[in-house]
């Protein structure tokens, strides 16, 4: 699913005129926020439960540079499931559909105030088996 669109702005690039690692990070950021609330969290369990994520583990690799004016957009997707932790794979393309940069981003579900893992929540556990078994 597309979870993340973007542009490339002047500064927003490195010494060189590419777009910075620290940039790609970010709409990746962007793009898990957006994919776990199509999952089904909310925000508001921040306040509401004291639950969020915590990103334990991000693999991230570069295929083609972006520059200043590009447009780009992520697409989304959950490649493992766990007890406590969900793993996801994003895609950042070019507008020509070439692929620029992935990450796989292993996000744990996590008692804020305690800052220990919890359990999936079923909603969350329940919407990622169907995304994964779509493929």
């Amino acid at each position: 699913m597309r979870t993340y669109s973007g542009v490339v702005y002047p500064a927003h690039t490195d010494a060189m005129g590419h777009m910075n690692v620290q940039y790609y990070v970010a709409a990746f950021d962007q793009a898990m926020w957006h994919l776990v609330h199509a999952l089904g969290y909310r925000t508001a369990w921040q306040k509401d439960r004291n639950e969020g994520w915590a990103d334990v583990r991000h693999n991230v690799g570069f295929s083609k540079e972006l520059a200043v004016g590009d447009l780009f957009c992520v697409e989304s997707s959950i490649s493992a499931i766990g007890g406590a932790s969900l793993t996801s794979y994003h895609a950042l393309y070019d507008m020509a559909g070439d692929l620029c940069a992935s990450n796989e981003i292993k996000s744990v579900y996590f008692d804020l105030a305690a800052r220990k893992s919890l359990t999936l929540p079923d909603e969350i556990r329940a919407s990622a088996e169907r995304l994964l078994a779509a493929g």
